[in-house]
């Protein structure tokens, strides 16, 4: 388990990490969201002892990193791809690792097979794409077959294949009973992959809760539905403590009633649904909800943007 207690990270009077606390428990994944200068890559940072902490404390298993007997097989982390010496193969690369900490050297195979660089294992590193960067920094991260797995950005530069290849390792690692940490700006793809979101904004967490917590609690359940006897239900869904709002004819939206719920009210009145559908909340609208005023960098909307949006919006409707 990662555990960061009252974390606190300043640079003269800047202060990136505000009195951080957070646990990242064994058995899930846990996404690590926040805008640019938020406070993340620091905190990943001093959990790894690359920095070190103002105040406060990061372990893993109950100890700092610079106290743990072996790290690698504690901990594996890939912060950034870049630093890898452009003249050696993959597994040249692997074996410099895995000989520094006292591995054995089947693990360099495995972890190139288990990425799909088994069959350039060879290969100078300056040759690979982005794709295969990342994966060669995955590799790294779990040569010591560790427990606790931090990944920042790891789809980035990947193909679909190699996206879809990450959600199931990650999923993979956590039902093995590993506590897996990913830090990423692409909410989509968090939010097929991750059981926990933890948010931070200028250097402070916004939240900390599981992915149907964070859904739930940044806007309520809508519900649309289509009846041509539209109005003989809105009285009893209303009684039922549901709020109605018609968008268009025989068409409406329902706030705090459950689809299955409106279905038997409909029944029980005699009214056909003939359309009956929750409005599905992301985490992207979650995300942006909690970051609105935490956001350190702003850009401005794009002259007519919001005219062309509305357009397409129209056009796609149609």
């Amino acid at each position: 388990m990662i555990e960061v207690t009252h974390l606190t990270k300043r640079y003269g009077p800047a202060v990136a990490v505000d009195d951080v606390s957070f646990r990242v428990e064994p058995g899930r994944v846990t996404g690590f969201l926040g805008p640019n200068g938020a406070g993340k890559s620091t905190t990943l940072r001093m959990i790894l002892g690359l920095d070190r902490p103002t105040s406060g404390r990061a372990t893993v298993d109950g100890r700092a990193y610079a106290d743990l007997p072996a790290p690698i097989r504690s901990v594996g982390a890939m912060l950034d791809t870049r630093a890898l010496h452009p003249g050696r193969s993959a597994s040249a690369h692997l074996r410099a690792i895995s000989d520094t900490h006292g591995l054995p050297r089947r693990r360099v195979g495995e972890v190139l097979d288990l990425t799909g660089l088994g069959d350039v294992a060879r290969r100078r590193v300056g040759t690979f794409s982005l794709g295969m960067t990342q994966r060669l920094g995955i590799a790294a991260a779990l040569l010591g077959d560790p427990a606790a797995i931090l990944l920042d950005e790891p789809v980035n530069g990947l193909d679909p294949e190699g996206v879809l290849w990450i959600r199931a390792l990650a999923r993979r690692m956590a039902a093995e009973g590993r506590a897996v940490l990913i830090s990423s700006h692409l909410m989509s793809e968090v939010e097929q992959t991750v059981d926990h979101v933890l948010v931070l904004g200028a250097g402070r967490v916004l939240a900390d809760a599981s992915l149907q917590e964070l859904l739930d609690a940044a806007a309520p359940l809508r519900v649309r539905l289509r009846a041509e006897d539209l109005a003989r239900i809105v009285g009893p869904l209303v009684a039922a403590g549901g709020s109605v709002l018609e968008t268009e004819p025989h068409r409406a939206e329902v706030t705090g009633l459950t689809p299955d719920r409106i279905a038997r009210i409909a029944a029980d009145h005699d009214v056909v649904l003939t359309a009956l559908a929750p409005v599905e909340r992301s985490l992207e609208d979650a995300y942006f909800a909690l970051t609105a005023d935490a956001a350190r960098y702003r850009t401005r909307p794009l002259p007519g943007a919001d005219e062309r949006a509305d357009r397409l919006t129209e056009e796609t409707r149609s």
